[in-house]
């Protein structure tokens, strides 16, 4: 029986243009000034690594930028980047430059199983902060009081490693055959799946990941649930 459900959010709950357009925008646009301004405090340990990730220790604030927005633009999954990208977008999400946007579909769905007692968590490559103020200030009213948790690339590890499932589950302490995995990505679900969880995908129209077998693929949340999965 399912006692958990577990969301990616780009192409799953929101439009990756949201993520991509929004976010990283107002990431690209303030991260040379951020990095500068912040190099000594938090910053710090973002340059650092953004160095030792790029094979550049002598690199300044303005290379490590550039290095920052050649992963941004490249979509590279590097924790440097996403915690820069936390820090830099909680000012947007808290003056009202942004606002987390979600399928229609998507709220009712996890209002309705927040009400039957199902525990839902969220698993992004974003980091948590991102995550936690994706859901806490989203159009139309706040969905975080219905998310249990969070985990990123840091807490977990890489989305296609089936280890990173089997670290969550862990951490939940739910077994992997009581935890619904829902995600655009065919390589996510492959990698739920190998560490024993249950997994359905979302083949939204416009969204870039096509499906693929053996899952079982819907285009809305309204489609699912986690009691029949």
């Amino acid at each position: 029986m399912i006692t958990t459900v577990v969301v990616d959010i780009e192409g799953t709950t929101s439009p990756t243009s949201s993520v991509r357009e929004d976010l990283y925008g107002y990431t690209r646009e303030r991260l040379p000034a951020w990095l500068a301004e912040n190099r000594t405090g938090a910053a710090a340990p973002i340059i650092a690594a953004a160095k030792a990730q790029a094979g550049q220790p002598a690199a300044g604030t303005d290379e490590v930028a550039a290095i920052l927005r050649g992963w941004l633009d490249s979509d590279v999954k590097a924790e440097s980047l996403k915690a820069a990208q936390g820090l830099i977008c909680a000012e947007g999400f808290r003056n009202g430059a942004l606002h987390g946007e979600f399928f229609a579909d998507v709220p009712p769905a996890l209002r309705a199983w927040h009400a039957d007692g199902l525990a839902v968590y969220v698993y992004s490559s974003g980091s948590v902060r991102n995550q936690q103020d994706w859901f806490t200030f989203a159009r139309g009213g706040e969905l975080a009081s219905l998310v249990r948790g969070y985990f990123d690339l840091s807490t977990a590890g890489g989305k296609r490693e089936p280890s990173s499932y089997e670290k969550i589950a862990g951490a939940i302490g739910v077994s992997g055959d009581r935890i619904l995995f829902l995600s655009d990505h065919p390589d996510e679900l492959d990698a739920a799946v190998a560490a024993g969880w249950h997994a359905v995908g979302l083949a939204r129209p416009g969204e870039p990941n096509p499906p693929r077998p053996p899952h079982r693929w819907v285009d809305t949340f309204a489609d699912i649930d986690p009691g029949a999965e």
